[in-house]
């Protein structure tokens, strides 16, 4: 089959990846792709924001599947422009994208299904949003309430950082994501992501993962789109995960179909773990980044399998098949991120390192430039590793980040440490 994924990012070429080497991909097209996918995919250029485009090149193309990596497409509503043509999509509509489109909006979905998460607040005034935060004292989260790539969220360990998170949201600093914020209550514990295929009515979980969010060793430094990640997530054991499912995930995805606008895609439910119980963080609508790197590691080729049959509705009869091993990638971001990033500086090594399903580097902000690799983003490569051990993932990856000469980037040293 000729298959279609949108976005450019490390996500999408770990995606890529695992579908060449399931025999059902016949032609893989990314758009519009990167450095690092253009080795195995063809690559696109034309507007993945724009439904009727991305419609009209899948008609010129063939294209039987399109999976849409980025959460900006679906909530855009690409997927219902694909569906409206009679594509076979996967990804949620854009009804349903509000599950990370709007921070507010999950809060309702929570409280209408009882699903376990923060105590919260909602603001579209920043003086009447400072005075809650006054009269509640630190420590609190402020979230900006639209899609802000990730960084929309400051905490407030102290009462001058809340204050000063409400005026940097309100100020502009993430857009429009920041007319409407949420305050919550700082929730201790341990976090962990649990990711789920729904096709409206079953839901699979497909695997877990742990994100390390602040850009510094040891949770230090501001948040970050993630600088690592690694699967599965001890702290997420079988039990925790079940009550995950029965509390939060499968009334979210009832709920949903209640309203008539059901969940059809990867959720990804980002959890705080404290005393043997889970609460909801956030909804992601879409793999996670550094996370599907990870997974689709440990999954191989079953994941276009797997995606194929939440696409098609037929998930009560798909089931996971685990090797009992880990993964662990390490990002590899441009210097000054997450502020302004360095970008053009040269990367050399990356194509003298093994590239098999136990090592593996997915591009996520590169360019060729003269025939250089160079970096075009803040994070930039996603090195990444298995192992029968996390140690011994952790071991060859970091083996790998040695062997890139690249002066212009860094990484954190210390990813997997919660588990090691």
């Amino acid at each position: 089959m000729n298959i279609l994924i949108l976005g450019s990012g490390g996500r999408e070429h770990s995606l890529a990846w695992a579908f060449k080497q399931n025999p059902k991909c016949d032609r893989l097209i990314v758009a519009p792709g990167n450095a690092g996918i253009a080795s195995i995919a063809e690559c696109a250029d034309f507007d993945v924001m724009d439904g009727a485009a991305v419609v009209v090149f899948c008609a010129e193309n063939a294209v039987d599947f399109v999976v849409v990596g980025p959460e900006a497409p679906l909530a855009a509503g690409v997927t219902d422009a694909t569906r409206a043509a009679g594509i076979l999509t996967f990804g949620p509509s854009a009804a349903a994208a509000k599950l990370e489109a709007s921070k507010a909006f999950t809060k309702e979905i929570c409280d209408a299904c009882n699903a376990p998460n923060a105590a919260y607040a909602r603001f579209t005034d920043a003086a009447a949003a400072r005075d809650y935060v006054t009269a509640h004292g630190a420590p609190l989260v402020i979230k900006a309430d639209g899609l802000a790539a990730g960084k929309g969220v400051i905490m407030g360990m102290t009462l001058p950082e809340a204050l000063a998170g409400i005026d940097e949201i309100f100020g502009g600093a993430f857009g429009a994501a920041g007319t409407e914020v949420v305050i919550e209550e700082f929730m201790e514990g341990e976090e962990a992501s649990l990711f789920i295929l729904s096709d409206g009515v079953t839901c699979l979980p497909i695997g877990t993962a742990q994100d390390h969010k602040r850009v510094g060793d040891g949770d230090t430094g501001p948040n970050t789109g993630g600088m690592g990640a690694y699967s599965p997530a001890p702290v997420l054991s079988d039990a925790i995960l079940e009550q995950a499912m029965a509390k939060i995930v499968r009334p979210t995805v009832a709920e949903m179909a209640r309203r008539g606008t059901p969940f059809e895609g990867v959720l990804y439910a980002g959890l705080m773990i404290k005393d043997g119980h889970a609460r909801l963080v956030e909804y992601n609508v879409r793999f996670g980044d550094p996370e599907a790197q990870v997974l689709m590691m440990r999954l191989g080729a079953q994941a276009l399998d797997l995606l194929l049959a939440c696409a098609r509705g037929d998930l009560a009869t798909a089931q996971v098949n685990w090797a009992n091993d880990h993964a662990l990638c390490v990002v590899m971001a441009a210097n000054g991120y997450p502020g302004t990033p360095q970008k053009g500086t040269v990367i050399n090594g990356v194509d003298r390192l093994l590239a098999d399903s136990f090592n593996m580097v997915f591009h996520a902000g590169t360019a060729l430039q003269d025939a250089d690799l160079v970096a075009a983003g803040g994070r930039v490569l996603n090195v990444t590793a298995r192992g029968d051990t996390l140690a011994a993932a952790q071991a060859r990856a970091y083996d790998m980040v040695d062997r890139i000469d690249w002066p212009g980037g860094f990484c954190r040293r210390d990813i997997g440490w919660r588990a090691l």
